[in-house]
């Protein structure tokens, strides 16, 4: 009996301890929270009543599918609604997966599309008037707007030392989709301090929440600063080079040398036709019936080109080209030396940083509701499948359960409207990567400055698919102009040359009559005498010489003489 008893509780401790690992690995797979749409948001997200936030939220089917989302409905909006959890979501144990789907479904052209993941209320934050000013944790999803395109990930930390929370980016974040499909953003936080950003579950940036190089400002500020309150003594001289008070200008040398003059060596091409015009009126040309002499003045019959110049060297009075001066020596400049009293770059003295503080992992806050609070030029946007979950995997099943078959879908369909307006898969895909690139190229540090026209121009070449080659042979052209004043510093008349002429060399290279070998060389020539005479100038010019001298090589330009061709 005794031992009967034994067998039948050994028995039931096994059974539990099943049930136990049974629990344990069904509730592993169940998402945190999970919100589908499947079913009206009224009632379970507040819409804010603030009064800038008139974007009107509509519960509609996804275009092409009978899957539901959360749209915006209208053009040139704020939008803002929010969904407070059951229970706040730790993050500083184990994984957290954050994940949701949007669509784009009239494109994206200045907007955005991201979630905002908010602190508790204790914060300070009340759903009905959630706005741009309520306190999150986590922002993610994709932005885009003039030089900004990009799928933002910012972490608002908590510093323990001042109690201030600082936002920090993600650096060169991935850029956002062009395209109308339905794309799944997923951000994954785990315990070693790495954060993986996922488009359509395929991995487009790691990085490291402690690392310098993946978040601006870095989430540990530096152990010290420079003193404010240190002050660079009067007498410190950082100026490497100083003007050499020996140096006198050479007796022969002529500041006042024109930069080019006639080439008397030139002579008239043969055949050249003096006494015919470039144009003449178009013969064929006829005033039309309802011209009225007195409202739109005298008609004149439009211009073609001659048909004589067409075989001859060229027409109109012929003038000779001008050459280089080889005389020409440009403004004389001190030269430099060595500054026999230089101590260096001053720096003040380094002292700790009260802000400094030290981890072992970010002190994540929990986030308590999901907001989305966003302004948009673009009405069709849709959300869907918001998910957070402790578990890769569940994040993985709902992309291959809920998003993979609407994306397969629009994707075919997508082709079949490709192939019937004659757009090829082939030149799709090659676009894409362009266009993948270019952005990428945005980002490079010394093209900053111009970041913002280059995408504008990769904005239109996106609208207009023809004027992709147009375009990479336009950044192309800046970037080497860029390249070269970096490598001549402030001479820029190469760089100059470049941009003026690139296009003719392009069209010559295609086989079009362009008569500017001439003008090439003497842009050539004038840039690298430009550059000869500035080795010897000094660093730091007066405001009136500078202007001298640009007004001086203005004026001294090289002109290009015209062609029968321009107008």
């Amino acid at each position: 009996m005794e031992e009967r008893n034994r067998r039948i509780c050994m028995r039931l401790c096994l059974l539990l301890l099943i049930g136990c690992f049974a629990s344990q690995i069904f509730a592993s797979s169940d998402p945190i929270f999970h919100e589908s749409f499947d079913e009206s948001f009224d009632g379970s997200w507040v819409v804010s009543e603030k009064e800038d936030y008139k974007g009107i939220w509509k519960h509609l089917k996804s275009e092409g599918h009978d899957d539901y989302g959360l749209l915006v409905s209208e053009p040139a909006r704020k939008y803002a609604i929010v969904k407070e959890l059951d229970d706040p979501v730790k993050l500083k144990d184990g994984t957290i997966v954050l994940q949701f789907e949007t669509r784009l479904q009239n494109g994206l052209e200045c907007g955005g599309a991201y979630l905002k993941y908010l602190r508790p209320q204790e914060a300070g934050w009340i759903a009905k008037e959630f706005d741009n000013d309520s306190p999150y944790s986590i922002m993610f999803g994709p932005d885009k707007c003039g030089a900004t395109n990009k799928v933002h990930f910012i972490l608002k930390h908590k510093n323990p030392k001042t109690g201030e929370y600082v936002e920090h980016h993600l650096k060169f974040p991935p850029s956002v989709p062009s395209d109308k499909l339905t794309h799944v953003y997923t951000a994954i936080l785990k315990p070693n301090n790495e954060l993986q950003i996922l488009i359509d579950g395929e991995e487009k940036k790691k990085a490291n929440f402690f690392s310098d190089d993946d978040f601006e400002p870095a989430l540990i500020p530096p152990k010290t600063i420079p003193d404010p309150d240190d002050m660079k003594p009067e007498d410190w001289d950082d100026k490497p080079k100083i003007s050499d008070p020996d140096a006198v200008k050479p007796e022969d040398w002529d500041e006042d040398a024109p930069m080019e003059i006639e080439d008397e060596e030139a002579e008239k091409p043969e055949g050249w036709l003096d006494d015919e015009p470039e144009e003449i009126d178009d013969p064929e040309a006829v005033k039309p019936e309802d011209w009225d002499d007195e409202e739109d003045g005298e008609w004149e019959a439009p211009k073609i080109e001659n048909p004589r110049c067409a075989t001859a060297p060229g027409c109109g009075e012929w003038k000779r080209p001008t050459k280089m001066n080889p005389a020409y020596k440009g403004k004389w400049h001190t030269p430099l030396i060595d500054n026999p009293n230089y101590k260096g770059i001053w720096k003040p003295q380094e002292i700790p940083n009260l802000a400094y503080f030290e981890l072992d992992r970010p002190d994540f806050e929990p986030i308590a509701a999901i907001g989305i609070e966003i302004w948009t030029m673009q009405d069709g946007i849709l959300f869907d499948n918001v998910l957070i979950a402790s578990d890769e995997e569940v994040a993985e099943s709902y992309r291959n359960s809920a998003w993979k078959p609407k994306f397969e879908v629009e994707k075919e369909k997508q082709k079949a409207e490709d192939a019937a307006s004659g757009v090829s898969d082939g030149l799709k895909g090659f676009q894409k990567a362009v266009f993948d690139v270019l952005y990428m190229i945005t980002d490079i540090p010394f093209l900053s400055e111009h970041k913002e026209k280059i995408m504008d121009l990769i904005e239109q070449a996106e609208k207009q698919a023809n004027l992709t080659i147009g375009v990479i042979i336009s950044i192309v052209v800046v970037i080497l102009s860029v390249l070269i004043k970096i490598l001549f510093g402030g001479k820029k008349q190469l760089s100059l040359c470049l941009v003026a002429y690139y296009p003719a060399f392009v069209r010559a290279r295609e086989g079009m009559l362009v008569t500017l070998s001439y003008n090439v060389r003497a842009c050539y020539s004038q840039a690298k005498a430009t550059l000869e005479v500035a080795e010897t100038s000094t660093n730091k010019e007066s405001s009136e010489e500078k202007e001298e001298q640009n007004d001086k090589e203005d004026a001294a330009a090289p002109r290009r003489r015209n062609t029968r061709r321009e107008n």
